[in-house]
């Protein structure tokens, strides 16, 4: 059956946000979302901290920037152009492009790791990955270290996000936006709504028509932040093994319809999936392309995830310094303000806030963009794995989407 509306005042808060998402934003999701089905886990290619030497950076002869990132995640106008991204390239006269490639981690890992192994150039300058596969790279020595001479305002860097683990002081990279795996569901066919994992599990109307992410950590990590486990503190691989259970036990059941990247958003819009485990901006910002609020997005009462995108340079990239250069523009308040109100996710740049006071006051006190102390207690950082867990933890993983 479904559940009456969450009776916390914070789950509600944003189960009623996401009902009120700005329609004045546009998504072409028409071929926006990259491949299908994210269901192959690449392998952990072996390298070392070393790794292949970096490229020679042409960009004081060649003014390009090309740059691989996620859909729905920049500023799009009703013509599918790049209303931030035009701005930077009239204001330094590089040529960037924009390129929708990555569905998930892991499959575009899979597609360019035999190129990053030999230094080469994988197509892009800059690449938004999210900071589990950013450490694998830093690790493998893939990517380049940047220039934070040539990235002035990232002064204006969330001084919570400086110096994370995998990569101190931010040697080789920046976050790009953050958010929550949490819940989703058709407000249409459930008006009562949702307020745990488990309500999915135990939708009758749902099975089938559930879609969770092909990324472990989010559909993982809510399983087991439901049953009372810190993903951010030193569990056990025994804590691991006892979600994925549950986990296996929905795939098998046909609860679970399909595992998917960032590709689940076609399933949402054309009926094929009714609710699921999802991230949060992609809630929002497919209710502007329908025209009205179809979905509700909320933080399970057992708690959500939290994590970071973050540019980053391939060791092959070719344009560093003019990757540097847009990395720098997107620091400044005003852009970083505009590109949040669109995309409805965590802004890493300090004054955003401030800056879309101007021209949005509305989305100021909207949790999923600028969550308070409150929000961020009831959502987790799925910890930095040893590169043996991360094997034996995605094996498993892989293991049960290919049901063995």
């Amino acid at each position: 059956m479904s559940r009456s509306l969450p009776a916390d005042p914070l789950i509600r808060q944003l189960v009623q946000q996401s009902r009120a998402a700005q329609m004045s934003r546009r998504a072409l999701l028409a071929g926006a979302t990259g491949g299908a089905a994210a269901l192959a886990l690449a392998a952990c290619t072996p390298g070392s901290s070393e790794g292949p030497s970096a490229a020679t950076d042409v960009s004081d002869s060649e003014k390009i920037v090309r740059w691989a990132n996620w859909a729905l995640y920049l500023d799009e106008d009703d013509d599918g152009n790049y209303p931030t991204l035009q701005r930077f390239i009239a204001e330094s006269g590089i040529e960037a492009t924009y390129n929708v490639e990555i569905d998930d981690n892991n499959t575009y890992y899979g597609r360019i790791k035999d190129q990053l192994a030999l230094g080469q150039d994988v197509g892009a300058d800059v690449v938004c990955l999210t900071d589990w596969m950013i450490s694998r790279l830093i690790r493998f020595g893939y990517a380049q270290e940047l220039d934070h001479g040539n990235i002035p305002n990232l002064a204006n860097l969330n001084g919570a996000l400086r110096d994370p683990d995998f990569d101190p002081g931010r040697a080789y990279s920046v976050p790009w936006q953050g958010g929550f795996g949490g819940i989703c569901w058709d407000v249409e066919r459930f008006p009562n709504g949702f307020e745990s994992v488990s309500d999915l599990w135990n939708e009758p109307q749902m099975k089938g028509k559930l879609t969770v992410l092909s990324e472990m950590r989010d559909t993982i990590g809510v399983i087991m932040l439901e049953q009372g486990v810190d993903i951010s503190g030193d569990f056990t691989e025994a804590d691991f093994m006892k979600a994925l259970d549950v986990f296996r036990e929905q795939i098998e059941s046909g609860q679970i319809g399909t595992v998917k990247g960032n590709s689940y958003i076609e399933d949402l819009q054309n009926g094929d999936a009714w609710g699921g485990i999802v991230w949060s901006g992609d809630v929002m910002a497919l209710n502007a392309e329908i025209g009205y609020d179809k979905f509700a997005f909320a933080l399970p009462t057992g708690g959500a995830t939290l994590w970071n995108d973050n540019f980053l340079v391939p060791i092959g990239a070719t344009h560093k310094a003019n990757a540097e250069k847009l990395i720098d523009f997107y620091y400044q308040p005003d852009v970083a303000a505009e590109v949040a109100a669109w995309v409805n996710y965590i802004t890493p740049v300090d004054g955003a806030r401030e800056a879309m006071e101007e021209f949005a006051p509305e989305l100021v006190d909207n949790q999923l963009i600028f969550p308070d102390d409150s929000t961020l207690a009831n959502a987790k950082m799925f910890r930095t794995l040893t590169p043996a867990e991360e094997q034996s933890f995605g094996n498993a993983f892989q293991s049960v989407l290919l049901g063995a």
